[in-house]
């Protein structure tokens, strides 16, 4: 990506730092904050430039990528390892790897598949930080290793919401980001759940994952779901979309002290009505992200097999198709997580 556009094109291979290792793309979904960040980013960026605290550098700050400069996209990827940086012990050349997509140096942090420096997985070869690398089992396929960091987000949201058993779920959107909540609520035995999407495909993944009820919004709304088939538990309601007034119809539809996670990324300016959820006593958590930890424990949960993910890989394409899988993945009955796979 270069001034917001996506092209492909041939760059000079990475560099294994002290403590990294260079590796070679097996497999790298393509995420809708990629999407998102085409359409949005520069809006976002002129955005995040006026709130800016003019607070001193955090060391630990992430380095925000230029635009006008080359930028490798692709964070959710599995790896073979090819070369060993100076000092590294703990891995070795032909392992698959999966890794929380960062790396560290002398000029800070960044963010794997947002940096000028460090290409993310839409490219042959990319530098992971080998102590955040986790090593992937032989009977795991590298295309389902690379559907980690994306439940990693699902995981972290359920995390975040501290929904238990007896409470219920309503999930907006069953992109891949919303069919992970689904699968992780119903690994920890929440229902009912009810998720809502326009797409027939996403919706028929997430009854693959378990979920108790799915509705098309254009027929039947999520909260009328609900109410007929429970509409007494605690509710938790995912808002997973990431559009612009996806936060004020899941305010709207929330009953009295009802949560609501906001993990749908949205980049554009929103708006609601902050009585509705004054008068509701609702609770809004925006969450993003996973921990280590929890990146961790999601692949750990994926190498089990407690999920079976083949279904939620709708096709493949080469580095070559990149550009044109962006514009296939806005057309959501057709695809639900496309990889690329350089080789």
């Amino acid at each position: 990506m270069t001034d917001w556009e996506l092209r492909v094109d041939d760059l000079a291979d990475p560099v294994a730092g002290p403590g990294q290792v260079l590796t070679r793309v097996l497999a790298c979904g393509i995420c809708g904050s990629d999407l998102h960040m085409l359409r949005h980013g520069r809006e976002l960026r002129a955005l995040m430039d006026r709130i800016d605290d003019g607070s001193p550098d955090d060391p630990a700050r992430v380095i925000s990528f230029e635009p006008t400069r080359d930028c490798v996209m692709g964070h959710e990827f599995c790896c073979e390892v090819v070369e060993l940086g100076q000092g590294v012990t703990d891995l070795a050349v032909g392992d698959r790897v999966v890794s929380v997509p960062a790396a560290f140096d002398a000029g800070g942090a960044h963010a794997l598949g947002y940096s000028n420096r460090y290409p993310g997985g839409y490219g042959e070869l990319m530098v992971l930080e080998s102590q955040l690398a986790i090593r992937v089992p032989d009977d795991v396929t590298s295309q389902i290793a690379a559907l980690t960091e994306p439940l990693a987000v699902g995981v972290h949201a359920v995390n975040m919401s501290r929904i238990v058993p007896g409470d219920a779920a309503i999930v907006l959107g069953l992109g891949p980001v919303g069919l992970a909540c689904v699968a992780e609520l119903k690994r920890r035995g929440i229902g009912p759940v009810v998720g809502a999407d326009f797409s027939a495909t996403r919706r028929a993944l997430a009854a693959h994952f378990g979920c108790d009820e799915v509705v098309d919004p254009r027929h039947e709304s999520a909260a009328a779901a609900w109410r007929r088939v429970d509409g007494t538990r605690p509710l938790v309601v995912f808002e997973a979309v990431g559009v612009p007034g996806m936060i004020d119809q899941a305010m709207r539809m929330s009953p009295r002290g009802g949560r609501i996670l906001v993990v749908g990324v949205c980049m554009p300016q929103d708006h609601l009505v902050p009585m509705v959820g004054i008068t509701r006593e609702l609770s809004i958590q925006f969450v993003f992200g996973y921990t280590p930890e929890e990146f961790a424990a999601t692949h750990h949960v994926i190498a089990s097999g407690a999920w079976d993910l083949a279904p939620m890989i709708t096709g493949t394409v080469g580095v070559d198709g990149v550009p044109e899988a962006f514009v296939e993945l806005g057309e959501p009955d057709r695809h639900a997580k496309i990889l690329v796979t350089p080789r």
